[in-house]
Parts: structure tokens; C-alpha cells; sequence
């Protein structure tokens, strides 16, 4: 499944109900190696979230993160650096992230093409169900605080970075581009820039029955299928292997990270259904609450702090159109931030714009002194 794009049929069965990536995470096209470039250093830390512990769900506490560390950090011990923090996308963790953006090769190949070195983590916050959707819930732990906290706070004090919001980027794909941006609009005295990769979830999920009444139909199958399957579950790993498809799993994430309920054991969320397949309106209005293009006019200033914003998306990729229309909403308030519709699906050339988009445009906006300037 994580190895082909769904039919366009599927996603018009389920676009009613999710407003989820829509394209499972694959494999991606490798650029070529750079002539000239040096080794990083890759280290595998773990990172202890109190943000996380305490959480219903029984996320890990203990969480992994890998780092990149340029060719130079061992040679100058006196510098220091700033960092970008690149956020995975849903059904995959850090590991899995590095072979989607072809790391270490694409971060020592943007360094032999020019960009200047820095530090990049990729923190994982991959779920029981397969993603935390970056988000604070009693349920799943607050992943929200993890990245712009926990993992911050660690960097900051393990490694010789610059710790300033002016040096700290912040970038992520699909999920994690929606992680990105929502972080990143609620925060912005941690990060001072921000890349979005065709972020997914942005806007809010409908409530309405889809008209062709097979599909109706299908999705009233599916929503009792689910249904059942989660009454006997008893647990959430128990509920995660009894749905094994990447829709359900992005149902029941979704449901965790937004409309948490503590006193609904042994799962502790609600569905935005009834057990008949009914819209529950209150719930969408959680889920809704949650979807960056219905909240951003509240966070414009917020956006207006960040000293450069960048937007990308492939012209084979449905989130595309959300992306157009965050772009349009920045720019209607004179925020400024660029976007580039390039060639290509949701997953194919994410690696190619990590190496020679994503990296030079945080070495051409971080800063690079200490103190910042």
C-alpha cells in the first residue's frame, strides 16, 4: 500500500470524510550524487518528551530523533549552527522519512552545491495508528509541544547550535507539512522560517453524504465495518491491527489527535459518525477547529514574524489546490511567501526539492552569527 498512489475513485469515496494526504508515502526518485560532497555525521538519539508522557494512548515517552551534523561541526569546535527540524509525513517515522528525502545523500549534496552547513533533525512522530498529526491531545501526548519544545530544548542543549528563533527553520511534508504550518503559526518565537511540502489536512473535513448512492453506500459499509471493529477492540494496538487499511488508520489517528474524549476508555476519542453513519456535527466542529485554512486569520500576525515562508506542491498532487489557496490567503494579507507547482506526484520528487529547494532556501534565510543579527 505505501508503494502506489490510490485510484482517484477511492479518494472521491472518502473526501467527504478526510481531509487526509490522500496518497500513501512511497518511494522517491534519487538525485544524483554531487561531485565533491563531504560526509555528514548521522547520529540516532533518543529524546524524552514530558510534553508526551502521561498520554492515553501509550505513545513512548522515550522518542527517536536522528540527526545530521555538517562536515565541519567536528573540525571547528568553537562554531555553532543553526537547524532546520523536518517533520515526516503520515504512516512513516524518521527512519522511514530519511529514504523519502534521501538523507544523508541530499543534505551533503546541497552543501557541495553551496548551501551553507547547518544542523537538521528528523524527530518521529509516528503513532500507534500511524501519525500524531503534530497536534495536543490527551489521547495521542502533545506533539505539538514535542517539536516546538522538547526536541528544541534538546538540540539546544546536547549540540552546538544557535539557539535562536532566526536560526531554527522549520520544514515538513505532507502531515508533516501540515505539522509545519500549524506549529508554525502558533509559534513563532521558537522558528524564523518556514517550508510547507504539499501539505495535507488543511481544510476543514465536510460533513456531507456524497450524492452517487453507490458511494454512499460504500461509505456506509465502511463506517459500520470500522465501527464494529473498534467496539471490540481493547485496545489501541489491538484497534490498530483490527483496521489495517491506510484510510482507517488515518481515520482513527485523526480522531485521536483531534477529538480526544478521556472518558470514552479504551480508545479515548470520538468519531465524527454515529454508529448508523450519521455526520456528528460537534465533532466536525473539533476536526474543523483544527484545519489550518479555518484558523489562519487568526494567526496572521503570528505568520507576518517569520522572515521567509515557502510553498511547494507537485501538479500531479490533489493538495495542490489547498495549497494555491494558502498561498492566495498569505499574499491577500500581504504576507510574504512564494509557491512553486513543480512537476511531479505527492511523493516522487521530494527528494530532489529537499537537496535543491528546501536546504538553500533555509541557508539563504537562517541566520548564521552568533548572536543573530
Amino acid at each position: 500500500m505505501r508503494r502506489k498512489l490510490y485510484s482517484h475513485a477511492i479518494l472521491l469515496f472518502l473526501l467527504p470524510l478526510l481531509p487526509l494526504p490522500l496518497a500513501a508515502q512511497a518511494m522517491t526518485e534519487k538525485p544524483p550524487l554531487v561531485p565533491g560532497a563531504r560526509a555528514v555525521t548521522v547520529q540516532h538519539i533518543k529524546i524524552h518528551s514530558q510534553a508526551i508522557a502521561g498520554n492515553l494512548e501509550g505513545e513512548a515517552v522515550n522518542r527517536d530523533a536522528i540527526v545530521f551534523l555538517p562536515p565541519g561541526y567536528f573540525k571547528h569546535p568553537q562554531r555553532r549552527y543553526p537547524v532546520v527540524y523536518a517533520l515526516h509525513g503520515f504512516s512513516i517515522g524518521a527512519e522511514q522519512w530519511t529514504h523519502e528525502i534521501r538523507v544523508p545523500q541530499t543534505i551533503e549534496g546541497a552543501f557541495a552545491q553551496g548551501s551553507r552547513e547547518m544542523i537538521v533533525v528528523l524527530p518521529d512522530s509516528k503513532t500507534v495508528y500511524g501519525g500524531s498529526m503534530y497536534s495536543s491531545s490527551e489521547t495521542t501526548g502533545d506533539f505539538e509541544r514535542f517539536i516546538d519544545h522538547d526536541v528544541v530544548h534538546y538540540m539546544d542543549t546536547h549540540y552546538r547550535t544557535i539557539p535562536q528563533r532566526r536560526a531554527r527553520g522549520l520544514v515538513g511534508h505532507s502531515m508533516g507539512g501540515y505539522g509545519a504550518l500549524r506549529i508554525g503559526m502558533q509559534h513563532p518565537r521558537v522558528f524564523g522560517s518556514l517550508y510547507i511540502m504539499s501539505a495535507c489536512c488543511l481544510s476543514p473535513m465536510g460533513g456531507q453524504r456524497p450524492a452517487n448512492p453507490a458511494m454512499a453506500k460504500g461509505m456506509a459499509a465502511m463506517q459500520k465495518s470500522l465501527a464494529a471493529k473498534l467496539a471490540s477492540a481493547r485496545s489501541p494496538a489491538a484497534a490498530a491491527r483490527a483496521n489495517n487499511s491506510f484510510f482507517a488508520h488515518a481515520l482513527l489517528a485523526s480522531a485521536a489527535a483531534w477529538s480526544p474524549d478521556p472518558q470514552r476508555p479504551p480508545l479515548y476519542f470520538d468519531l465524527p459518525w454515529t454508529k448508523t453513519g450519521a455526520p456528528r456535527p460537534d465533532i466536525l466542529a473539533k476536526w474543523a477547529a483544527n484545519a489550518p485554512l479555518a484558523m489562519i486569520d487568526q494567526y496572521i500576525d503570528n505568520l507576518r514574524r517569520y522572515r521567509a515562508i515557502a510553498l511547494d506542491a507537485g501538479d500531479q498532487d490533489g493538495l495542490r489546490f489547498d495549497m494555491i489557496r494558502l498561498h492566495r490567503i498569505l499574499s491577500s494579507y500581504g504576507v510574504k511567501n512564494s509557491l512553486r507547482i513543480y512537476h511531479g506526484t505527492h511523493t516522487s520528487h521530494v527528494a530532489f526539492r529537499f537537496q535543491n529547494h528546501v536546504l538553500p532556501f533555509f541557508s539563504r534565510h537562517l541566520c548564521f552569527s552568533t548572536p543573530c543579527r
